[in-house]
């Protein structure tokens, strides 16, 4: 058995996504089992039967929802909210426990278990033609990492905002799969402070952010995701990005290069905004 588990930012929703693409991408679905009424909200009326005989055509992601093209044209939405995680089982699977609420099998005898302890997580099906216009798709920004992020569109969504940048970048209509970790990351490696107004993150500022926030995700990616709780690669094994943080949750200590006196700095700090912790150097960042 293999778990698919993260923390949901988007460097591990894709790493969760690149995982099931062996297992359900191409693949019929034979049989699929509901366990409960609801997760976050109630699944879709005919959940089962709409889905059963199915075949994913793509699986793909926008923000930090997992989008399954079927071959009948509607989209399986699948969001793993705080806790939900896929178990995938390529021989026969043990049984299932109390908190495995959605079960695929494939028609290559895999079995992929969508298990979500506090429910947070949620699946929906919409017509592909109306994704854009889902309610929870609707109003996010570009992808981070397409062509169409970059300082002029940063620039062009904080001029005018009051809010610290670090809120503001967290903002799903700014920055689509942006969360709390990698925000302090990208914040630190382009050399801004979080608590600086949006709004003056413009020209130069912009550019170094944007960069900040490309590289961070594609290197969090790359590395598999944060494994702060149980997240673990398609392989077993956990992401190691958290080895690379510079800020996050190293309050007190040094933060890579600095050559300040931690002794009269603190090192590290943390502040809470928006009911976040949030990270950083007051030497490096400004």
């Amino acid at each position: 058995m293999r778990y698919l588990e993260p923390m949901p930012e988007l460097p591990e929703v894709e790493t969760v996504r690149l995982g099931l693409v062996p297992v359900l991408e191409g693949k019929l679905l034979r049989r699929v089992l509901q366990r409960r009424a609801d997760l976050r909200f109630p699944l879709p009326a005919g959940f089962v039967r709409r889905l059963t005989g199915r075949r994913v055509l793509a699986l793909g992601r926008r923000g930090k929802f997992i989008l399954a093209t079927l071959d009948d044209g509607w989209v399986l939405i699948m969001h793993l909210g705080m806790s939900g995680h896929f178990k995938v089982f390529e021989k026969p699977p043990a049984a299932a426990d109390v908190h495995d609420h959605v079960t695929f099998e494939t028609d290559a005898a895999a079995t992929i278990r969508f298990s979500d302890p506090r429910r947070f997580g949620f699946m929906d099906l919409v017509p592909e033609p109306e994704l854009a216009l889902h309610p929870l798709l609707s109003g996010l920004g570009p992808e981070p990492l397409s062509a169409d992020f970059g300082a002029a569109w940063l620039e062009s969504r904080l001029n005018g905002r009051k809010a610290p940048i670090k809120t503001a970048i967290m903002d799903q209509a700014v920055v689509a799969g942006m969360g709390n970790i990698y925000a302090s990351e990208s914040l630190h490696r382009a050399g801004i402070s979080p608590k600086r107004k949006a709004a003056s993150v413009k020209g130069r500022r912009a550019r170094r952010l944007a960069a900040a926030i490309r590289e961070v995700l594609a290197e969090a990616i790359e590395a598999g995701g944060s494994s702060l709780r149980d997240h673990r690669l398609p392989d077993g094994g956990f992401g190691y990005f958290q080895h690379r943080f510079a800020v996050y949750g190293r309050q007190g200590l040094a933060c890579p290069g600095c050559d300040c006196e931690i002794a009269k700095t603190a090192g590290v700090r943390r502040i809470v905004q928006a009911g976040r912790a949030t990270f950083y150097c007051s030497s490096r960042q400004r």
